[in-house]
């Protein structure tokens, strides 16, 4: 990386990480978002299906599952696909291993920094909400970006991982979602 960039990336860093101990509900904000705010975005792309089941949304069964389906196949293949490929050629320690004076508030295996698993994962599972629901991606790109910045904060993360994984959450989203509308989706009668 160009020196200018890693100068950056820690730059940002520290200046994130000083924000744990400041305050006791600061480091109780940064914990829920980095660790449990994505429980609660999936469990907000699960409630479109649930609502599909009522009555009055029966109209868009159909959307809201394919929409579900497609969401969680680009998030799951930009996680567990795309960057396991890149972190198994690339093993970029994580910053709490880099700086032994750095604020650590939550537990983490070392290793695997680049690119951000949850970047990916969260801004694939935005970006192919935006295909079907653009006004409410607008909450899933909002917690997308609340979860990758409180890794950061967390020291978890370099700020260039989560730039990273989001690139690549995004590219994927759009790839499976392309894909399935392309070749997947039944064509209607002529």
């Amino acid at each position: 990386m160009a020196a200018w960039a890693q100068q950056l990336d820690t730059a940002v860093l520290h200046w994130a990480n000083s924000w744990l101990f400041w305050q006791p509900w600061a480091d109780a904000g940064i914990v829920v978002c980095a660790v449990f705010l994505g429980w609660w975005v999936v469990a907000g792309l699960l409630a479109f299906g649930v609502l599909a089941l009522l009555p009055r949304f029966r109209h868009l069964m159909r959307r809201n599952w394919e929409m579900i389906g497609v969401t969680l196949a680009g998030a799951l293949v930009a996680r567990f696909g795309v960057v396991e490929i890149i972190r198994f050629f690339y093993d970029r320690p994580r910053p709490f291993e880099v700086f032994r004076d750095i604020n650590q508030i939550l537990f983490h295996e070392p290793g695997g920094s680049f690119p951000s698993g949850h970047a990916a994962f969260f801004f694939a599972l935005a970006v192919v909400v935006s295909r079907y629901y653009f006004k409410t991606s607008l909450l899933f790109y909002a917690a997308a970006l609340s979860i990758s910045l409180n890794r950061v904060a967390a020291s978890l993360h370099w700020p260039s991982d989560i730039i990273g994984g989001a690139v690549i959450g995004i590219a994927v989203g759009l790839a499976v979602h392309w894909v399935v509308k392309k070749y997947l989706k039944p064509k209607p009668a002529a």
